[in-house]
Parts: C-alpha cells; sequence; structure tokens
C-alpha cells in the first residue's frame, strides 16, 4: 500500500506542548489508519500516542515528516495535522 507523506516545518509558538499533540492525536484517531510522525533525527512515533509524541520533545523551527496509508481522505488529514504544527 502507497502512503502520502508531508514535510512540515513547526510554527507553533512554544514547539509542539500538550495542546497541539492532543489535537493531532484526536484527528489521527478520528482517521482510523495509522498516522506516523519522523523527526528529522530519525525518531518515528504512531500519532496515536500521546506520550509518544510528547517524549519527542519537537521545538518551533524543527521539521518534521507526517505520513499516512493513501486513502481517498488522507490528503485532506495530512492538511489538517499540518495546521495544527504550522498555523496560518
Amino acid at each position: 500500500m502507497s502512503t502520502l507523506r508531508r514535510r512540515v516545518t513547526v510554527a507553533v509558538h512554544n514547539g509542539v506542548h500538550a495542546r497541539p499533540v492532543a489535537e493531532l492525536v484526536r484527528l489521527a484517531e478520528a482517521h482510523g489508519a495509522v498516522v506516523k510522525l519522523s523527526t528529522s533525527g530519525g525518531d518515528t512515533v504512531d500519532l496515536s500516542s500521546v506520550l509518544a509524541v510528547m517524549d519527542l520533545g519537537i521545538a518551533t523551527g524543527e521539521e518534521v515528516t507526517l505520513e499516512v496509508a493513501d486513502s481517498p481522505d488522507a490528503a485532506t488529514l495530512l492538511d489538517k495535522l499540518s495546521a495544527v504544527l504550522a498555523p496560518a
């Protein structure tokens, strides 16, 4: 199965803290398929785990990669996840 990936430079103030992590997890769980987040340092976690994402300690300015299995709503999901990490 193919996957869609998107690189995002984190722009949330104070990095990825509890509120954005909770929103990322909520979106990933609502999607129903595995959604992964990888750091530029090579750490990869499943976005369904609040603790795993928090443990990454992602700071503002860091680049991460989001990955989800290709599906009809995968691009929309990546848009929503990206908006949490880098709000307009």
